[in-house]
């Protein structure tokens, strides 16, 4: 039996949720949101987490496509990925614009 795909939109959703399931990397977004672009350095000295700890969870925003970095040797220089921050805020939206049942309890038993 074939394993039933999610729509791309769901599992892209999913993974830009897994990306930003952790408050650094929030922190970091924030951070970044505020900023053209901004340093490795900056972005270490405003958070409480080791450098190691740190690179680990630009790599993870990376990964989803929430953030780019550009290596400017010997530094890296990262901004937010605009196209996919659009993106991620309609597939967000579209998510918690979703009606609700019309009842008032749903988890009510029938």
């Amino acid at each position: 039996m074939a394993q039933k795909r999610y729509c791309i939109k769901t599992e892209t959703m999913a993974e830009i949720a897994k990306a930003l399931g952790h408050p650094a990397r929030i922190s970091i977004m924030r951070f970044l949101a505020k900023r053209n672009t901004c340093y490795f350095g900056a972005i270490h000295e405003e958070l409480p987490i080791t450098k190691a700890t740190v690179s680990q969870h630009l790599a993870a925003l990376k990964k989803a496509g929430l953030i780019q970095g550009e290596i400017e040797t010997p530094k890296v220089r990262y901004c937010i990925n605009r196209e996919n921050w659009d993106y991620a805020r309609e597939l967000f939206a579209d998510f918690f614009d979703t009606q609700l049942c019309d009842k008032e309890d749903c988890c009510e038993k029938p």
